[in-house]
């Protein structure tokens, strides 16, 4: 469907479910792919998204986020493409079983990644995801004005662009976030300027996990 109003919609898709026994804090770490459940979350929010005029479909270099992204594609005849720009944020606690939060704090080794939460001192900073996104959120409207593109990207990044696109504070609860696992946050531009932001969940609430520092 085309936009009868002119208007350019950017749709940040985050990944579906990951197969992760471990339970480990994978951030960016290779060979975590989506899980039969986030497969079938995938295939779900590809319907939802199927009767739109989508140019693009991009996605971060993370096999989590091209699996998403490749139902979504297929459904409009598209090639998957790669935008390093969309990938998870970086974090220190990658490759643990525990979180930033109390589990953390019983490690005095920990404490100085702890010391400021509103930048974070354990990861990229909140403002530097954000400029990246919205970099590539700018890019990817100003190629295909007045369709629909969709970029496929990860929780953290996904919500600090939409705070970003709101204008709020980038710090916040991440048990706070909205932004379930498949969801899909929607930039509306008209022309550069935006106009609004959408969010769906065709998959239901999933994936808001108390403490997550980055799915």
């Amino acid at each position: 469907m085309t936009p009868l109003d002119g208007r350019t919609r950017v749709h940040l898709v985050r990944h579906g479910e990951v197969f992760n026994p471990g339970k480990v804090l994978y951030g960016r770490l290779p060979g975590f792919g989506l899980s039969d459940n986030g497969h079938r979350q995938a295939k779900i929010t590809a319907e939802h998204l199927a009767d739109l005029d989508i140019a693009a479909v991009v996605a971060s270099p993370l096999d989590r986020a091209q699996q998403t992204a490749g139902p979504i594609a297929a459904a409009h005849n598209l090639p998957v493409g790669v935008d390093p720009r969309l990938i998870e944020s970086r974090n220190a606690f990658e490759g643990r079983t525990f979180e930033a939060g109390p589990a953390a704090l019983s490690r005095p080794a920990m404490w100085p990644l702890l010391r400021n939460p509103f930048r974070p001192s354990w990861g990229e900073p909140y403002t530097e995801i954000a400029q990246r996104m919205l970099a590539a959120v700018a890019d990817w409207r100003d190629q295909y004005p007045g369709r629909h593109i969709v970029l496929v990207s990860h929780q953290l990044p996904v919500w600090t662009a939409r705070r970003a696109l709101e204008g709020v504070h980038l710090w916040h609860r991440p048990d706070r976030r909205q932004c379930a696992l498949a969801s899909v946050t929607t930039a509306v531009y008209q022309g550069s300027q935006l106009v609004g932001v959408e969010y769906a969940e065709p998959n239901g609430p999933t994936g808001n996990t108390p403490g997550s520092v980055g799915a």
